[in-house]
């Protein structure tokens, strides 16, 4: 997500499924690859061709690479000099240090 390019997703175990509906249904940003009630049918070349071409070469897919590249962007912003993840980051280094020094 960081990367802002869209995301072919493909949950298999564990927290994949809320991460494929959130990728998926919430920010917009990718197509499931195969569906959680279906992880035990095969994937085949012919889904990964589908899924590969509506990411890259439709309206759908243009708007999903759109969606993910302002993502993108707004995730790095949280990484620089006064953005929250650099801050809260930069706290947690303070607070793990503070008995070091």
């Amino acid at each position: 997500m960081s990367m802002g390019v869209p995301i072919a997703a493909w949950p298999m175990h564990s927290d994949q499924p809320q991460n494929t509906m959130l990728v998926t249904k919430v920010l917009r940003t990718g197509i499931a690859v195969k569906e959680w009630a279906d992880r035990d049918e095969l994937v085949t070349s012919s889904i990964i061709n589908t899924v590969v071409r509506r990411l890259m070469a439709s309206k759908e897919g243009d708007v999903m690479r759109e969606r993910a590249m302002e993502l993108g962007g707004a995730i790095s912003k949280l990484g620089e000099e006064g953005g929250v993840t650099r801050m809260e980051f930069d706290s947690f280094i303070a607070h793990i240090t503070r008995h070091v020094q």
